[in-house]
């Protein structure tokens, strides 16, 4: 039987730290982020149903996914975030259970801010949170993103922590070495 791993956190938390880490100790990580970024890219249809359900806005007028004007709306408005959300997890999940069969390894990672929106909580055996103060968090995202900290600030709240009883947490504060924690887990 698998393993299979959820790794989750907020915004700039280092969920991707993480999942670089244990790809480079070769294994195999589904990124749910990268997967809906081409899942949205490659569906047209589903385009088609973000701009009508979510935003019009959403459409470049060449068809494309408008991602800063779908993000200003969503990280505005709860509901319009729901929406997406909706949109986006099904296919999402259906595309992990066909990775998670296609592989042969015993431990499997996946990917995901938002553990228990997109309904990985059922797909997963065990939990993995990486967290960080949100001052460092926030750093964090203005280094690789350019968006403002009250952009960003509003991004945690709708990601609202999600540590639960049973989440085995790694610390990514700059102060914690990821790695022995990371092995810590492992074993």
């Amino acid at each position: 039987m698998k393993r299979v791993i959820a790794i989750t956190g907020g915004i700039g938390a280092g969920k991707s730290v993480v999942s670089r880490v244990l790809a480079a100790m070769g294994f195999p990580v589904y990124d749910t982020d990268s997967a809906a970024r081409s899942l949205m890219d490659a569906d047209e249809a589903m385009r088609r149903r973000i701009a009508a359900e979510v935003t019009p806005s959403a459409l470049n007028p060449d068809g494309s996914l408008n991602r800063p004007a779908l993000a200003a709306v969503v990280f505005a408005n709860p509901s319009a975030l729901l929406k997406l959300n909706e949109i986006v997890h099904g296919a999402v999940r259906a595309d992990f259970m066909r990775w998670v069969d296609s592989r042969s390894q015993e431990i499997l990672f996946v990917e995901t801010a938002i553990l228990y929106e997109s309904g990985f909580d059922a797909l997963v055996g065990e939990v993995w949170e990486v967290t960080a103060p949100d001052a460092l968090r926030i750093e964090r995202v203005i280094k690789r993103s350019g968006l403002t900290a009250n952009e960003i600030q509003r991004r945690i709240d709708a990601q609202a922590a999600c540590a639960r009883p049973g989440h085995r947490l790694i610390v990514n504060d700059n102060v914690r070495p990821v790695i022995p924690q990371i092995l810590n887990l492992l074993s």
